[in-house]
C-alpha cells in the first residue's frame, strides 16, 4: 500500500565492529577487538568467559556507561556513541535496567526508595514512582520489606532489591554484570531463577555476564563466549561442547 511503513525488524541491540582500547600505565589494553553482535528482543543472553575476557566491557558499552574506541553501538533504536552525557543519562533511565555484582544500594534509603531512585530521572510524579517501586518489589518477593533498609536485608534480599530497581524502570533490556558472584550457590540460584522468570513471563530482554560456565548454560537461551576481547562462541547452550568450553576458557580454566 502506498505510504505504508514497514515494521522495524532490527535487533534490539546491535554491536557493529566495536573495539575498546584504553591505557593502563604504559600498556595498551584491548578490552574488545572488532566485536559484532546482534541481540533480538525477548532473549536471555548469557555472556560467558574468564575474568578480563571483555564481558563487562560489552555491558558497559550497551548501557552507555562507556564508549567504544571505534564502531557503533545501537540499543532500542538509538546510537549510543552519538549521544552526549545528558542525553545518555535520560536515555538510560527510560530504556536500560542495571544489576551489579555488589548491589549498589543507598544505605540511608529504604528498599522502596532505593528502587524508586532511578525514576527521578524520568517525568513520573512521586506517586507513580512509589507505585512502580512497590510493584517491582512484590514481583521479586519483597512486598513485605518495602520500608526495610539495606543493613537489615540479607545479601540475597539486597540483590532482589537491585533487580526490582531495574524492573521499576520498565526498560527494554536488563543488563547484569555477574549479579550472583558475591552470593553463595543457593542464593545465586534463587537470583538466577528470578531473572529467568522475568524473562519468560514478561518477555524482557536480559543480557547477563557469568564467570561460571555451568550457570551460563543453565539459564541462557543463547550463550556468547568471550576470550581476550573477542567472541569465540555464539549459539545455544546445547552446542557448548567440551572443545568449545576449552576454546573460551582455555585448558584447565573451565569454571
Amino acid at each position: 500500500m502506498a505510504g505504508s511503513t514497514a515494521p522495524d525488524r532490527r535487533p534490539l541491540i546491535q554491536i557493529v565492529h566495536v573495539s575498546r582500547r584504553y591505557r593502563r600505565g604504559v600498556d595498551d589494553v584491548h578490552a574488545l577487538e572488532d566485536v559484532s553482535l546482534d541481540i533480538e528482543g525477548g532473549r536471555f543472553v548469557a555472556l560467558m568467559g574468564p575474568s578480563g575476557s571483555g564481558k563487562s566491557t560489552l555491558l558497559n558499552l550497551v548501557s552507555g556507561i562507556d564508549r567504544p574506541s571505534s564502531g557503533e553501538v545501537w540499543v532500542a533504536g538509538a546510537r549510543l556513541d552519538d549521544l552526549d552525557e545528558d542525553e545518555l543519562a535520560r536515555w538510560r533511565a527510560r530504556h536500560v535496567g542495571l544489576i551489579f555484582q555488589f548491589f549498589n544500594l543507598m544505605p540511608v534509603l529504604s528498599a522502596r526508595d532505593n528502587v524508586a531512585l532511578p525514576l527521578l530521572l524520568t517525568n513520573l510524579d512521586r506517586a507513580e514512582r512509589q507505585r512502580r517501586a512497590e510493584t517491582a518489589l512484590r514481583v521479586v518477593g519483597l512486598g513485605h520489606r518495602l520500608d526495610h533498609f539495606p543493613r537489615t536485608l540479607s545479601g540475597g534480599e539486597q540483590q532482589r532489591v537491585a533487580i526490582a530497581r531495574a524492573l521499576a524502570q520498565e526498560p527494554h533490556v536488563i543488563l547484569g554484570d555477574e549479579p550472583t558472584a558475591s552470593l553463595d550457590p543457593h542464593l545465586a540460584a534463587s537470583i538466577m531463577d528470578i531473572l529467568q522468570r522475568i524473562n519468560r513471563e514478561r518477555g524482557l530482554t536480559l543480557v547477563v555476564s557469568q564467570h561460571q560456565l555451568e550457570t551460563a548454560l543453565a539459564y541462557g537461551t543463547r550463550v556468547v563466549g568471550f576470550r581476550a576481547g573477542r567472541i569465540r562462541f555464539d549459539g545455544p547452550p546445547a552446542a557448548v561442547t567440551p572443545a568449545v568450553a576449552r576454546g573460551v576458557y582455555g585448558d584447565g580454566e573451565v569454571a
